[in-house]
């Protein structure tokens, strides 16, 4: 069974899409999203244990440049909603 995770990230001011284009090429990394609110970017984590996902965020996601604080949240039952697709403008 995988480990699934939220990680949310503080990041240095104006880096919000170079922190997701780099947390993209992670192959953990399910996809990562810039937000508004108290952080500045989430990311959906999956590892095949507990700790291959400690070492992924101590190793990788905490050397990543411009990242200045992590909060991570582990995933107990994951439920699937809709899947709708957002018209661009």
């Amino acid at each position: 069974m995988s480990i699934l995770a939220y990680v949310l990230f503080k990041v240095s001011s104006g880096t919000e899409r170079e922190v997701c284009q780099k947390l993209i090429e992670f192959s953990e990394v399910v996809h990562a999203d810039i937000i508004f609110g108290e952080y500045d970017v989430v990311a959906k984590v999956e590892t095949p244990e507990l700790d291959n996902l400690e070492e992924f965020i101590s190793l990788k996601i905490r050397n990543v440049p411009n990242v200045l604080v992590t909060s991570t949240m582990i995933v107990s039952r994951e439920y699937k909603g809709k899947n709708r697709v957002r018209k661009q403008s």
